[in-house]
């Protein structure tokens, strides 16, 4: 559905107008196109500490124009405040701040950079996990950096988005990934997140089809949010498989034919589902998403007992005993990656969903519960939380909560489903087993919740 108010406010007329009222001002926020190859088009500002060498050898993959500041990586030229071009994207390694005093730095790295930033620039900032360190002066330090980044990111105009990236001990070779990913248009509706890596023995080896060689399992896949999802795995070089209820055959059929991928129909909440899947997946799985969800909203003075019952089942005892069931016989395969579609709903909690929040917030719990238990097998399990996304369903919400929801972000519009597609597809490659065990929102950093 289209966003009127966008295309208004970017209008000639519209932009004199909402500036002159002082309205919100969204800008249309720039995604990835098929055919490019690069990352970043434009320049890429790297500072700080020790980390910053490490990025600038690999940064020659991501952009050709490579610039410091405040530090000397060999592979960089310095960049003037006021003379050096305008930045697509910065790296500021904040791993080495240790005391309070030292957090300056981020205030002389970042302040003369805002009015030199491209429209649609990607921010990052790396540190150290405050629970590793043992120094709590140093940890206060890195904690503090969390404060700054979210903070910062609510500053940010012009579709610009920042995340702070925890580095943990042995993760500093797995930082190619999440730079491609929250250095590029991908991450486009993803901002103010905090992400945690630990190492990982995978990585990617063909970064133009990331996925290539891997079998991917998309549930309800037939539409919306699960279609999109499944042709950016296939775009991304994964053999894709669709599921999604019998009513939805069709659909399904065509799509799985149009991404050379196949279909199959099934009630997940069947008593014999995990047997049928299995059956229907003898080679194996390395990529699962579940991405199959429902409503059914009412307050819960008014909740009836079917209601409650139906989302359950689908958003979360599904998931549950399918993915138990496809680990216990193998059919998911060591080093395989496990997304979990959850709701900012079930952070933040929705009027009227509190069945939808719960089976979205036991999906987080999932995730976390999980990961430590399949680390041995290499296997990683993260939760994604979209936040407003342009889809069927919010086009059937009311005018007034749909206008809220779109602007009550700091990007202040709803998302795509592309948006969330990427976000999974990223969280599928190999090198992403350095990140699990999280919640991954991609809600153009909403208001609501953390």
């Amino acid at each position: 559905m289209s966003d009127r108010y966008i295309d208004f406010a970017n209008s000639s007329f519209g932009h004199r107008l909402v500036g002159a009222l002082g309205l919100p001002s969204p800008v249309r926020l720039e995604r990835w196109q098929a055919g490019r190859l690069r990352p970043i088009e434009g320049a890429l500002l790297i500072g700080g500490g020790p980390l910053a060498e490490r990025i600038s050898t690999l940064a020659s993959r991501l952009t050709d124009g490579i610039y410091s500041y405040g530090t000397e990586p060999s592979m960089a030229t310095a960049w003037i405040p006021g003379h050096g071009p305008k930045l697509k994207a910065v790296v500021f390694d904040a791993s080495d701040l240790q005391h309070t005093d030292q957090l300056k730095q981020l205030r002389e790295f970042f302040q003369p950079l805002m009015k030199n930033l491209e429209h649609s620039a990607h921010l990052l900032i790396l540190g150290r996990a405050p629970e590793t360190l043992r120094d709590p002066f140093a940890a206060s330090a890195q904690r503090a950096l969390e404060g700054f980044s979210r903070s910062l990111a609510k500053e940010l105009r012009s579709g610009a988005t920042l995340q702070l990236i925890y580095v943990g001990d042995g993760a500093e070779d797995q930082l190619e990934g999440p730079l491609r990913f929250f250095l590029s248009p991908k991450s486009a509706f993803v901002s103010g997140q905090v992400i945690r890596l630990s190492a990982c023995a995978t990585q990617v080896s063909d970064w133009t089809r990331p996925l290539a060689g891997r079998k991917a399992l998309v549930t309800g896949a037939a539409r919306g949010i699960g279609a999109s999802i499944a042709e950016t795995l296939a775009r991304d070089g994964a053999e894709v498989i669709l599921l999604d209820v019998p009513p939805a055959k069709s659909d399904l059929e065509a799509l799985a034919a149009r991404l050379g991928g196949r279909a199959i129909t099934l009630d997940i909440c069947a008593d014999d589902a995990a047997t049928q899947l299995i059956e229907q997946l003898p080679d194996g799985l390395d990529i699962l998403v579940h991405n199959a969800g429902i409503t059914r909203d009412k307050t819960l003075a008014n909740m009836t007992p079917e209601f409650w019952d139906a989302v359950l089942a689908v958003n979360l005892n599904a998931p549950q005993v399918l993915t138990k069931a496809l680990l216990d016989s193998g059919t998911l395969r060591d080093n395989a990656r496990v997304i979990l579609l959850a709701s900012i709903s079930g952070i933040a909690g929705n009027r009227g969903q509190t069945n939808y929040a719960a089976s979205k917030a036991g999906l987080i719990g999932l995730a976390q519960a999980w990961a430590p238990t399949l680390l041995d097998r290499g296997i990683s399990i993260n939760a994604v939380a979209p936040g407003f996304i342009e889809t069927q369903m919010t086009a059937h919400i009311p005018f007034g909560l749909r206008e809220a929801g779109r602007r009550m972000s700091s990007l202040g519009q709803g998302g795509l489903p592309q948006d969330v597609a990427e976000a999974v597809a990223w969280l599928a490659q190999p090198g992403s087993g350095a990140f699990t065990g999280q919640a991954l929102r991609v809600c153009g950093q909403s208001v609501l919740g953390a």
